[in-house]
């Protein structure tokens, strides 16, 4: 009698059903189609990788979601039983806190996001990092000195990775200018053409982007312009023109965070405090232009031909400048950060001190832009 009065009285520490002894029932939530071939796209691949791992795992999705509907399908997937859901754009964080509150006995877990609540996490997999050395790359590709780059929001997740991209087009080419094209859209292939036809009409030969289609990797190839793949692996759509781009692994956190629950480790009463912010040290993002293909072969020998006087390294070539900052950002220990001071905004303030890494809050709060950007900033202080 003791033995199971200390097991009920376990479970109700716990504050959840026992995970551990029944199948969870996971559904996702995404903004644009599985066939975007870019942010959905990507977390769905990585929701079969781990529905097929695990026989205690059941997994559905819904795609296409509104933003501002985003309660009206977490209340469907409750109903078909889902016990935890993972919602998977900024713009899902409001009401994914309100039906967090509303539905106390479900794990819900916020992707990009910052709000949470004792059964919300919230989880990023992401990409300044893997920006800054496409960043290196174009800094040497560009021969007109313009790169362009076409963003979606202009929210502080986009506006920290084109500066961190900035930074690193400007490390190796400090006259380098990137210019940026607002869309106002994560999926809207029409805008992203549109968009990447006027920034070759002014002028920029090299390209990278935040729109979740193929279409400027595309565009810029019936030009001959290089241009960095986006989430998923672009180099089949030019294998001559995308020289990299950054490769998410959403399966890693998925998998920490799933098996966590069924172990019963994360519970309905303490998530307040999780938010996995996972970079190239654990595993969740990668540079290449396919996995493994860190540097399209194509466009090695123009950047080992591209020698630069660097202020750490001295004489180095841009090739062997990529591998040592991947390997030191990549590294547990990590040795070094983009964001690493002296960083100065475009109106000239310092905003990160000689000797200064940024913290994860003013990261993920960023709406200033780096110098070197060129363009309109909505939300520039």
């Amino acid at each position: 009698m003791k033995r199971i009065l200390a097991v009920m009285l376990a479970v109700v520490a716990l504050g959840v059903l026992a995970f551990s002894a029944e199948k969870i029932k996971a559904g996702f939530i995404y903004v644009g189609p599985i066939g975007d071939y870019g942010w959905s796209h990507a977390h769905d691949v990585a929701r079969r990788i781990v529905d097929e791992k695990f026989d205690w795992l059941e997994t559905i999705y819904v795609e296409a979601v509104p933003e501002g509907e985003v309660e009206t399908y977490i209340d469907q997937l409750v109903r078909q039983g889902c016990n935890v859901i993972f919602t998977t754009s900024f713009g899902f964080m409001d009401g994914t806190l309100a039906a967090a509150e509303r539905y106390p006995n479900v794990i819900f877990a916020h992707c990009s996001g910052f709000k949470r609540n004792a059964n919300m996490a919230t989880y990023m997999a992401d990409f300044y990092q893997v920006y800054y050395i496409n960043g290196l790359i174009a800094g040497a590709l560009t021969k007109t000195g313009k790169i362009g780059y076409v963003a979606a929001f202009p929210i502080p997740e986009v506006k920290r990775h084109i500066n961190a991209f900035t930074i690193g087009v400007r490390e190796v080419n400090p006259k380098a200018e990137v210019h940026v094209r607002w869309i106002y859209e994560w999926f809207n292939p029409a805008a992203a053409k549109e968009a990447t036809e006027a920034l070759i009409a002014e002028g920029c030969d090299v390209f990278a982007f935040t729109e979740d289609s193929p279409t400027v990797v595309q565009v810029a190839a019936e030009k001959g312009l290089p241009s960095f793949g986006h989430y998923s692996p672009m180099y089949d759509f030019a294998p001559d023109y995308v020289v990299s781009g950054q490769l998410v692994h959403w399966e890693k956190i998925y998998e920490d965070f799933l098996v966590k629950i069924y172990n019963g480790f994360y519970t309905t009463k303490n998530l307040a405090h999780v938010d996995y912010w996972w970079l190239l040290s654990q595993g969740a993002v990668e540079v290449g232009a396919k996995p493994g293909m860190v540097i399209n072969p194509k466009y090695e020998a123009a950047l080992k031909n591209y020698v630069i006087n660097h202020p750490a390294f001295g004489k180095i070539s841009v090739y062997e400048l990529v591998f040592i900052r991947l390997n030191q950002m990549a590294d547990p220990g990590i040795t070094f950060d983009p964001f690493q001071g002296p960083v100065y905004d475009r109106k000239g303030r310092l905003v990160v001190p000689e000797g200064m890494w940024m913290s994860y809050d003013a990261l993920i709060t960023m709406e200033w832009a780096v110098e070197g950007v060129v363009g309109p900033w909505p939300g520039e202080p």
